[in-house]
């Protein structure tokens, strides 16, 4: 089994924080830990830990998987990639409707 990329991570914390126009001292006040701790895991100074990385979902209000993706996630068909690619950026309530929809089918 190949090791986690931190990298990949913390980039991926910075990419959803920065869209959701949300800052470090937001995302450390949520987290209870300091400006420098949230800076230092985006650029990959140090590991997040498992606990801090499910208060950092929280706070962002994503999924560990959505935070992950890049880990774990490969879909194994072209309409897996694009039905993906389609649903990450929506935002809740659109996701609910959807799977309203999905439901029905």
């Amino acid at each position: 089994m190949r090791e986690l990329d931190f990298s990949l991570i913390g980039q991926r914390i910075k990419e959803i924080r920065t869209a959701k126009k949300l800052t470090q001292e937001y995302l450390a006040e949520k987290t209870g830990v300091n400006v420098s701790h949230i800076s230092n895991i985006e650029t990959n100074k140090v590991k997040v830990s498992l606990t801090l990385l499910v208060g950092i979902c929280n706070a962002l209000d994503v999924t560990m998987d959505y935070l992950l993706e890049n880990e774990y996630h490969n879909p194994s068909s072209v309409t897996e990639k694009e039905l993906f690619n389609t649903i990450k950026d929506m935002d809740h309530t659109k996701l609910e409707t959807l799977l309203r929809i999905a439901k029905v089918l």
